[in-house]
């Protein structure tokens, strides 16, 4: 079992993992847009969406294998606790108050019998007294009465419907996030998109606010410092790119995409606030399944609409999205969420703004590409604000920025609590007193 130390510091690794495959991944969908001539946003961003039902094929091939290496496992009795045997004795048990039901039963006794025949019957109440147990102690009850193998099953049973009601809730807003930001993608707006996603951290910092799943979700001027920060850092390192941006709708759509994408990891940790409680492959199983049933009649609304046609891509495309979508979505998913529960909603968004100079990093390395000295300044904040975040995080209560500027007020405006000045007392005071004393 990690402590807290030993999972901030592997999520913040799979957080980085993550930062490199996803810009791998762009780099991808841009040779197939580019490249290849299949700009097909949606048909993309569905079809990346439907292979999470990989992990669902996978689980389902693994359980069987699993329960049948489980099925001769060893077993010991549990010795009997004073506390079980007394428990409903001592009157604890939450049984209904009485209710009585009429008893339907067939007469046995005909009227033209004798009066002795009906004097030797037996006769019995006609009401029967009832009492119910609770939901709860009566599942228990059900459960107890399993064997331990049927118990599993039944446990099973429950988590996986848990988890998919679970993704029902959160497979639209993951889709309407991946979609936008996919229509956003522009080629000459590129920089300044992944800069606006950026923004993302920033309102993960006001909803978990909003919703706290940890007491490391509150928020605290420091961790605002530090988003800002990373945030500053994205434009200087935008802005050695970017030559001449401009307003258009991809703009709006990255930063809808980034609220959306906000919101979808900050109600999903408040659902299932540690990695223990949720299982993350079976999660986006379902989200993937999920997608794949509801939302394939929009190809055909989009297709009428002549918004984006629908096209089968070729076998040299379809390798591309597939290679795209098993790396860059199934993968990265996964190990993203996974890294969010090791660390908080907070460091997982502020590591996807690390993207941009990773990004630019591969095209020095790939295409030897030159950038100012402004690429450099604007980096160095960026990896700060994430050691910032992950210090904040490990010590929930530590907000330094609030306690520096309490200090420098009581500095500034002399608030600090006057010092009491003790007098020496003089010998003719001691004199006085002591002859007064004895007089009296």
């Amino acid at each position: 079992m990690l402590n807290k130390a030993q999972k901030l510091v592997l999520g913040i690794v799979l957080l980085v993992l993550v930062d490199i495959i996803w810009v791998s991944s762009s780099e991808l969908t841009k040779f197939l847009y580019e490249n290849e001539n299949y700009d097909k946003p949606f048909f993309c961003t569905y079809f990346k969406a439907s292979m999470f039902t990989i992990y669902l094929i996978v689980l389902g091939l693994i359980a069987p294998w699993k329960e049948s290496c489980a099925r001769n496992g060893n077993y010991s009795l549990m010795d009997t606790i004073e506390e079980d045997e007394g428990y409903y004795a001592n009157g604890t048990s939450s049984l209904s108050d009485s209710s009585f039901v009429p008893i339907k039963a067939d007469s046995q006794v005909s009227g033209t019998e004798s009066d002795d025949s009906s004097i030797r019957s037996v006769r019995f109440s006609k009401v029967a007294e009832v009492r119910e147990m609770s939901p709860h102690e009566a599942s228990e009850a059900l459960m107890s009465r399993l064997s331990y193998a049927a118990s599993l099953r039944v446990h099973r049973q429950k988590s996986h419907h848990k988890t998919a009601r679970t993704a029902l809730l959160f497979c639209v807003l993951w889709f309407i996030a991946n979609y936008m930001f996919q229509l956003a993608l522009e080629p000459s707006e590129t920089a300044m998109v992944t800069l606006l996603s950026s923004s993302s951290s920033f309102f993960t910092l006001i909803l978990a606010a909003m919703f706290p799943s940890s007491c490391g979700d509150k928020f605290t001027f420091s961790k605002c410092f530090a988003v800002l920060l990373s945030i500053a850092g994205a434009v200087m390192v935008s802005l050695s790119e970017i030559d001449e941006p401009k307003m258009s709708r991809g703009i709006v759509l990255a930063l809808l995409s980034a609220f959306f994408y906000a919101s979808y990891l900050v109600l999903v940790k408040r659902k299932s606030d540690t990695e223990e409680k949720i299982s993350i492959p079976l999660f986006f199983g379902f989200v993937g399944l999920w997608n794949l049933l509801l939302l394939w009649p929009l190809l055909f609304v989009l297709n009428f609409s002549q918004l984006e046609v629908f096209e089968l891509p070729s076998r040299r495309q379809f390798t591309v999205l597939f290679l795209n979508g098993l790396i860059g979505t199934v993968l990265s998913e996964a190990l993203w969420l996974w890294g969010c529960f090791l660390t908080s909603s907070l460091i997982g968004t502020v590591a996807i703004s690390l993207q941009i100079p990773l990004a630019m990093l591969f095209d020095m390395v790939l295409h030897g590409k030159t950038y100012p000295l402004l690429f450099y300044l604007g980096s160095l904040p960026m990896f700060l604000s994430l050691v910032l975040v992950a210090f904040l995080v490990k010590f929930d209560d530590c907000d330094p920025l609030l306690k520096f500027g309490k200090l420098l007020y009581r500095r500034l405006w002399n608030c600090r609590k006057a010092n009491v000045v003790r007098i020496p007392d003089l010998e003719e005071q001691h004199e006085s007193l002591i002859d007064g004393s004895h007089e009296n």
